[in-house]
Formats: C-alpha cells, sequence, structure tokens
C-alpha cells in the first residue's frame, strides 16, 4: 500500500486554538490528509475486531479503517468542543466485511469470499454436514421404523401364542367338560336303566310269586346245596333241607303234572313233579304222599307230609331241582329265588 508524503509544517500562530495542517480549528477549511499507517499505530481493542485474512491485507486495511474513524471523530469533537458547534454523529455499520470494501488491495478483497460465507450463503462443508445430517435422519428414522415393525410382529406372534394357549386350554376343559357330562349321562343312563331293569325284575318275580310258592311252612335251612360231608353217598349235598316236623304238609311249588310218587331207596318216600318247561322237582322222605303219577296239580296243592323215610338223621323235607330231566340237579336256593321267592 503506497504511503501519502508527510504534510508540510504549520507557520507558528501563539494562539491557544488548535491548528491542523494550517488551519485553525475555528476556520471552516477542511481537514488536512490523515493517513496513519498500522506501524504507527497499537491494534484496535473492542467491538471492531476483524478476524484474520488471507495475506493480512484485509486484517490491516481494517485496523487502518476503524484507528482513522476513531480519530476523525475525536478531531471533530475536539473541533466542536472549540468552536461551539453541535458533534456530528457517526455511525459505522459492524460487519466484518468493510474493511475489504476500501481496501486498496483489489486482488485480495476480490478472491477473498470468506466474509459473505460466514455473514450470508452457507458454506460447501456446511451443506455437506448437512446432507450428512440429513442421509443420518433418514437412517434412524427408517432403523427406528424397522424397529417398530419388528416389535409389532413380536407382539402380535405373543399375542397370538398367548390366543392359541388360551383357546387351546379352552378347547381341553370344554373336551374335558363334554366327556364327563357325556360319562355323568352314561352313569345315569345305565342307573336309569339298572334301576328300571330291577323295576322289571321285581315286577316280574312278584308276578311269578303268584304263580310260585314255597313247599312247606315253619321251617329251618339245616342242609344246603354243595355241603361236603360222608352222609351223602355222592360225597356232597345234592339240594336243599327244610327241617320241619313230621307231618307238616307239603305244597306244590308250582303247577305241573306227577311224574313219578313212591319209595326210593335213601330217598325214601319220594314224589317228582314235572313242570310245563321240563324241570323236575324231587320232594324227598316223605311221610306219606297225597297224589299219584299222571295227576296235574296246581301252585299250593298239597302233594304229601315231611317225614323221616330212607337216609336221614331227623325229619326234614329234602328238595332237588333238575332242570330239562337231567341227572345233575342245581342249588335249589338260586332257582326259588329267580321264581321271586326267598326260602
Amino acid at each position: 500500500m503506497a504511503s501519502n508524503p508527510p504534510a508540510p509544517e504549520a507557520p507558528y500562530v501563539p494562539s491557544d486554538t488548535l491548528v491542523y495542517d494550517g488551519y485553525r480549528a475555528d476556520d471552516e477549511a477542511p481537514l488536512g490528509e490523515w493517513n496513519p499507517t498500522a506501524e504507527s499505530l497499537a491494534p484496535v481493542r473492542g467491538r471492531h475486531r476483524v478476524s484474520k485474512q488471507r495475506g493480512g491485507g484485509f486484517a490491516r486495511s481494517s485496523t487502518v479503517l476503524g484507528v482513522g474513524v476513531i480519530a476523525a471523530v475525536s478531531a471533530g469533537g475536539m473541533a466542536s468542543a472549540n468552536t461551539g458547534k453541535p458533534p456530528v454523529s457517526i455511525s459505522i455499520p459492524d460487519l466484518p466485511s468493510v474493511g475489504s470494501l476500501i481496501s486498496d488491495d483489489s486482488g485480495s478483497s476480490a478472491d477473498d469470499t470468506s466474509a459473505f460465507s460466514s455473514v450470508g450463503a452457507p458454506s460447501t462443508e456446511t451443506a455437506k454436514s448437512s446432507s450428512a445430517s440429513d442421509a443420518g435422519e433418514a437412517l434412524r428414522s427408517r432403523i427406528l421404523a424397522q424397529a417398530e415393525t419388528q416389535q409389532d410382529q413380536i407382539d402380535s406372534k405373543a399375542a397370538k401364542a398367548v390366543a392359541d394357549a388360551a383357546q387351546k386350554e379352552s378347547d381341553a376343559l370344554a373336551a374335558k367338560a363334554e366327556k364327563e357330562a357325556q360319562e355323568k349321562a352314561t352313569a345315569a343312563k345305565k342307573k336309569a336303566e339298572e334301576e328300571a331293569a330291577k323295576k322289571a325284575e321285581t315286577a316280574r318275580l312278584a308276578e311269578l310269586a303268584k304263580q310260585f310258592t314255597l313247599p312247606t311252612s315253619s321251617y329251618t335251612i339245616t342242609g344246603t346245596f354243595g355241603q361236603a360231608g360222608s352222609l351223602w353217598s355222592s360225597g356232597y349235598h345234592t339240594g336243599l333241607d327244610f327241617a320241619a316236623p313230621t307231618g307238616t304238609l307239603i305244597k306244590a311249588i308250582h303247577s305241573g303234572t306227577v311224574t313219578e310218587a313212591g319209595w326210593a331207596g335213601s330217598y325214601g318216600y319220594r314224589t317228582i313233579l314235572t313242570l310245563d318247561d321240563g324241570t323236575e322237582l324231587w320232594f324227598c322222605h316223605q311221610s306219606s304222599i297225597s297224589v299219584s303219577v299222571g295227576q296235574k296239580v296246581a301252585t299250593g296243592d298239597v302233594i304229601g307230609r315231611v317225614g323221616a323215610t330212607g337216609n336221614v338223621t331227623g325229619a326234614h323235607l329234602h328238595l332237588e331241582v333238575h332242570p330239562g330231566g337231567a341227572a345233575t340237579g342245581i342249588d335249589p336256593m338260586a332257582w326259588l329265588r329267580s321264581k321271586g321267592l326267598n326260602p
């Protein structure tokens, strides 16, 4: 930057008036050129700071401008104090690019765009940073969306699993309840059927009891079917013994035909009554017989009397039952009960 030649010394004027470049403060002539250099002035401190620029030209120019303005303001204030004129208000914009506008280094200021970058348009790095931030935010949004989707899927699967488990448990409980209900219904049906069958059997036996009767009265059961002992030639008892006093009446258990009546060896006096179904009833050890062969009798008719004839130890009626006329008999107690009788 070119420097101006020093100003000529002013003639001495003995006065208290402040004189600048040959003029006094009360004169209206303009002040002479004031051109301080960077080497002659200290750096300005305060608000009007200028950031360091490339080459140092911008910083030096801004410093010179700031010092010149301060000096001009000071000079104007001093002149106003001497002349009585009102002070001039000077306003300097607080911009970092003011120095570059008046700098004599035109090439440097033309190429330097840092001031405009700092004041106005964003720099390339700022744009890149903004773009990277936008991309990161988009990636973050996608990750959050994916995480939310996955969480929704997990929650949906968990809810479905819970619902399936609840449904399975409900189905199991329903199946169990249905099975229990079926079992109860089956048991109730079976019980009802059994009760109905029992009632029917009771009714049948009651009806049969009208057709059947016990062979004697005032008796005591002293021997049952199948008893083992030496008293019986077969080695066991083949009938049912009704002990009663001699002469007690013997009655026909059911209607039938007399097929035998007489002495039968160890059986003593015996009467055989054949029923309509072919079953033979043997009445043994009688003291007397009241019927004859071929005679038809009805239920309750007297056919003889209790005695002690044949192989006996006392007076009693020995009764045997031979289904179909078989040689081997069955238990008379069971047969009588099947007819509704209870000896």
